[in-house]
């Protein structure tokens, strides 16, 4: 079997604008096929709920030019998964948009271009379970009704390699699809080829996030995959790196609840014994992956609703007493919140919420943080304030901050103040959303909840059109 050669530039196409050089000198390899992942549930559940893109436009368009550039210049395929952050139908038809232009700007051959759609109806998953369709919950959730389906705004299906596997097989130069498993974008064109779902998957795994399997730790640079029969071989691309066994082997362990374990619709990659060899200097070549069917095919959807309003103050504490009793100051300040709002919590029929993140002290990782308790000389506190009503969510993040200052701590004697306010201005915030699903569905068919649509671009055409 003839090995292929993949060229992945970046983890999140346009989160941050990739490398061009280490990308180029990748190009120098004559990859197969330019893939890239460019999207994520990494941002929360706003980005996908609000249907807006967390990456800059232009930076979103000096990733695509770069990359469309160089893949037609030599000639092979481009892919490009969840696009536009959340990978919705509007970031699907915004990147499709943006390649036209670039095409029409740089004059472009015409070129054949598959959008593909992963957006869902709410009403139709509202029909599927008033019919009797289960929408199965993950990581614990409770699987998802009618009361969880009307509090969500917007949904997407995850696809698998199918719908990829037919627009690049239909001839497709340029592939934007939308919400796709990582390694999916990967699989595709390798399963086309040949290649078991073994190592086209297990491909997909090492290669999704670019050069963070690399070391040292370098984002946003490119690496080289050759796959061969039954093992892939990763380069580096940056002349500063190196893929070792240890830097490929903890990457196949990235975000995963199981480390040897990666489920992809109708299936799920064992990497349990993977083996880990160092060829080259730069180079490190992956095998002993294992591939099993599961008896039915299960398509992951994620959801977003909107909760509220969002406000938020910053304080600083440099008092160290006040340090010490933080949790008691912040007790009595939520008192004198719930005096005059009610119990904290949001329900279906209103309500609010308010957080103190307390950065100095477990702010990111909350009571999962497996650290010892510290005694920082300073704390920043972000306040924030959760409300349907924007006015009040202002009122209340502006008594949780202020009460700070004035919290009655009996072992407190001085009068002063112990709380800094950043400023005496409340911030707005984007809207608060929740994830409402995080859930698989039943299909028979793995292509059927996804829509593709063709498109011939003609840049020189576009250009004189203008």
């Amino acid at each position: 079997m003839k090995p292929v050669r993949i060229l992945c530039p970046t983890g999140h196409l346009s989160f941050t604008p990739l490398e061009k050089d280490s990308f180029l000198l990748g190009c120098q390899e004559k990859p197969d096929f330019i893939i890239a992942d460019a999207g994520s549930c990494d941002m929360g559940p706003r980005p996908l709920g609000a249907d807006q893109h967390v990456s800059l436009e232009s930076w979103q368009r000096h990733d695509l030019e770069v990359m469309l550039l160089q893949s037609r210049k030599l000639g092979v395929p481009m892919v490009v998964g969840s696009a536009s952050d959340t990978g919705t139908d509007r970031g699907v038809d915004q990147f499709v948009a943006l390649i036209r232009d670039i095409a029409a700007e740089h004059r472009l051959a015409p070129f054949k271009l598959a959008a593909i759609y992963a957006e869902q109806s709410i009403d139709e998953l509202k029909r599927k379970v008033a019919a009797g369709a289960r929408i199965e919950g993950l990581d614990g959730r409770a699987d998802a009704d009618l009361a969880v389906l009307n509090r969500t705004t917007r949904v997407v299906a995850v696809m698998n390699a199918e719908p990829i596997r037919a627009a690049l097989a239909a001839g497709a130069d340029v592939v934007v699809a939308g919400r796709s498993s990582d390694c999916a974008l990967f699989a595709a064109p390798l399963l086309n080829a040949g290649f078991a779902p073994a190592i086209a998957y297990y491909t997909g795994k090492l290669m999704e996030c670019a050069s963070f399997c690399c070391e040292p730790y370098m984002g946003k640079e490119s690496i080289l995959g050759e796959v061969e029969a039954d093992a892939v071989r990763v380069t580096a691309m940056h002349p500063g790196q190196r893929c070792t066994p240890a830097s490929l082997g903890s990457h196949a362990m990235y975000e995963r609840t199981n480390p040897y374990r990666e489920d992809v619709a109708g299936g799920w990659v064992d990497m349990t014994n993977c083996r880990y060899e160092q060829v080259e200097t730069k180079t490190t070549r992956a095998s002993g992956a294992v591939f099993h069917a599961t008896p039915t095919c299960k398509v992951k959807l994620e959801g977003a609703g909107i909760v509220g309003e969002r406000r938020l103050a910053v304080v600083g504490i440099r008092d160290p007493n006040t340090i010490a009793l933080i949790d008691k100051a912040i007790a009595w300040a939520k008192g004198k919140i719930v005096e005059r709002f009610g119990p904290i919590g949001l329900t279906a029929e209103g309500g609010y919420d308010v957080f103190y993140h307390l950065y100095g002290r477990n702010a990111v990782m909350k009571e999962l943080d497996p650290a010892p308790a510290l005694a920082p000389h300073e704390l920043g506190i972000v306040v924030e304030a959760v409300h349907r009503d924007g006015k009040s969510a202002a009122e209340i993040a502006a008594l949780a901050a202020r009460n700070l200052f004035y919290a009655r701590l009996p072992e407190t004697k001085g009068t002063a103040g112990a709380a800094a306010l950043m400023s005496d201005e409340i911030l707005i915030g984007e809207a608060a959303y929740e994830w409402t699903l995080n859930h698989v569905i039943e299909v028979k068919n793995p292509m059927e909840l996804f829509r593709t649509r063709f498109h011939t671009i003609e840049g020189a055409r576009l250009k004189e059109a203008v």
